[in-house]
């Protein structure tokens, strides 16, 4: 277990640090207030305010906090971990949300407001929570100082834009793009020593790709694993400016270096943005909420889900989910189904298998096989049905009115009933 201490590196950390103590310690607010900072490695908070308060005139004041919740099912303990960091410029002049959807570290959290990024998953460990703060901080820090956006078109990432033309032993590899020039950017970040020799010497010679090693320890895992940039040499692209860039990023952030705060329980941390009702509803982290059921709905988890979903309150026969499955995985083979009916099903069958699993004991769903992702026998009637359009609404409507039989009228229902409407809908005018 890490050490609870927490080392607030601004005037506003050591207040929320204060807050914290004034409540444990049940002492006044100017006490707390001292015994933060002291925390922090000044004297008291009169030096503290001293101090850094010169050095807030020259920052930039953009500040950012990451928030995460974990729960340690070993240890049988539970805790909050926050850390503050410093932006050069506002958070979406870096990067779009959509951007940072992209990013497979950013994309973890939900920007709750501008100044708040709230992770909705629960972590299994307090290590686990630093560490998902760590490499969210480590991939914003490199965007920052890179202007490169986060791509999720992987294959331009490669040479021809061809997938068969991979770099050899690529590990935790990422696409970028710098959005003044169009160049798209591989980060490779493999377990291996800093050095590009033998495959991957020869990829980047074959294909007139620049590939070079950092001197900056990188996003993925600093200290272990080594990062690789790469991109097209062919092209008038100024490889040796992003180099000196990605060099010159300070030392990452790691759970080594931790500078955040980390708190016993589940109490929700308000970023000084979350001022509003709507923040504040929006600064929780919806892995922290215990949902009860209720007449109509019930949650799919009752705690820890990531998003705690619902799901009827009611339950589908076994034999009846088996036939919803046949149905679907019959609708998808089929040649007569309009576009985006199969894109459809497969988040209705991704649901159902939820149901199905929250529905029965453990003790029974082991006895079955995957069966919404299983295979259909060649000769199931069903799958002669969908040779044609009007045999796929025909198997469509059987499965919606299967689950308005088997399920009650609920928000969850409605939304798979949509989509099944909606492939009725768009297969019907191929009749």
């Amino acid at each position: 277990m890490l050490d609870k201490n927490t080392h607030p590196s601004t005037i506003g950390g050591i207040k929320r640090q204060a807050k914290q103590l004034k409540k444990s310690l049940k002492v006044p607010h100017y006490e707390a207030l001292n015994l933060a900072a002291r925390e922090a490695s000044f004297e008291n908070f009169s030096h503290a305010r001293k101090l850094l308060k010169n050095t807030n005139t020259k920052n930039s004041s953009h500040s950012l906090f990451f928030t995460v919740y974990w729960y340690d099912g070993k240890r049988l303990n539970s805790g909050r971990e926050v850390l503050e960091i410093e932006l050069s410029r506002p958070l979406l002049e870096i990067a779009t949300k959509r951007e940072l959807s992209h990013s497979y570290a950013l994309g973890q959290f939900r920007l709750a407001s501008p100044d708040l990024f709230v992770d909705d998953h629960l972590s299994h460990s307090q290590e686990e929570a630093i560490n998902k703060i760590c490499k969210a901080v480590r991939v914003l820090r490199f965007m920052e100082a890179t202007g490169l956006k986060p791509s999720d078109d992987q294959e331009s990432a490669y040479p021809d834009g061809d997938y068969n033309n991979i770099l050899p032993n690529a590990d935790h590899s990422s696409c970028w793009y710098d959005p003044d020039t169009g160049q798209f950017i591989l980060i490779d970040e493999p377990y291996c020593s800093p050095t590009v020799e033998g495959k991957r010497a020869a990829w980047a010679k074959e294909h007139n790709w620049y590939l070079q090693a950092s001197k900056w320890a990188g996003m993925y895992y600093p200290g272990y694993a080594s990062m690789f940039v790469a991109t097209d040499a062919s092209t008038e692209y100024d490889f040796i400016s992003l180099m000196t860039k990605i060099d010159n990023i300070p030392p990452p952030i790691t759970i080594d270096s931790w500078a955040g705060i980390s708190s016993k329980g589940h109490d929700t941390f308000y970023s000084p943005l979350s001022v509003t009702h709507q923040d504040k509803k929006r600064a929780v982290s919806k892995s922290t909420i215990f949902r009860e059921p209720s007449n109509k709905t019930q949650p799919i988890r009752s705690w820890g889900s990531a998003y705690n979903e619902r799901r009827p309150n009611a339950i589908m026969s076994i034999e009846s989910h088996q036939r919803a499955a046949r149905l679907i995985i019959a609708i998808q083979h089929s040649p007569a189904r309009a576009s985006g009916v199969s894109k459809r099903l497969s988040l209705v069958k991704s649901k159902l298998e939820d149901w199905f699993f929250s529905e029965y004991d453990r003790s029974i769903t082991d006895k079955f096989e995957l069966f919404y992702y299983g295979s259909i026998d060649k000769s199931d009637p069903f799958l002669l049905q969908a040779n044609s359009s009007e045999g796929v609404v025909g198997l469509l409507q059987e499965l919606k009115d299967m689950l308005l039989e088997a399920y009650v009228d609920c928000d969850p229902l409605r939304k798979m009933i949509e989509k099944l409407d909606t492939s009725i809908k768009f297969t019907s005018k191929l009749l």
